[in-house]
């Protein structure tokens, strides 16, 4: 099955794009994005903290089914201009992921469809292609297919 969410990954670059066509108006796509209760439905990740605003910050964690986090993010936003960007910084604790900086540019293509583009720089080449190495474009396909899906329920 071809997955809908395109990652490319030019070889000896430290930086991935991540593309998504949706048939969502630019506006929900954007709110997915930046509410708190949107944004935990689709990722399937609890967020403690979202704060969706420039010098705010965000932190968000997973957790397995006996309530032992497994997974836990966190970041600082640097801009949101709404409907349009958010840059920000993102971490994976207890990790030895450094912090990358994500630019996501939100496009309206039509009054019912959008795109989005994640451009992430990583700190090196090398640590770009470790995280190239996990499951990250099943990962991140399989949110954005719940997302699409969520609105499509509405």
């Amino acid at each position: 099955m071809e997955l809908k969410t395109k990652i490319h990954a030019e070889d000896g670059k430290q930086e991935i794009f991540i593309i998504r066509e949706f048939d969502l108006p630019i506006e929900l796509l954007f709110k997915a994005y930046t509410e708190s209760e949107l944004f935990e439905q689709w990722m399937g990740t609890k967020v403690t903290k979202f704060e969706n605003k420039q010098h705010g910050s965000y932190r968000f964690e997973t957790s397995n089914p006996q309530g032992e986090v497994v997974f836990s993010a966190n970041g600082t936003i640097h801009e949101v201009i709404p409907n349009q960007r958010i840059i920000r910084t993102f971490q994976m604790e207890n990790t030895p992921f450094p912090v990358q900086m994500e630019f996501l540019e939100f496009e309206k293509l039509s009054d019912k469809t959008s795109k989005i583009t994640i451009h992430i720089i990583y700190k090196s080449v090398d640590f770009r292609d470790q995280m190239l190495k996990l499951p990250f474009a099943q990962g991140i396909n399989m949110a954005h297919n719940r997302l699409q899906e969520i609105f499509n329920k509405n």
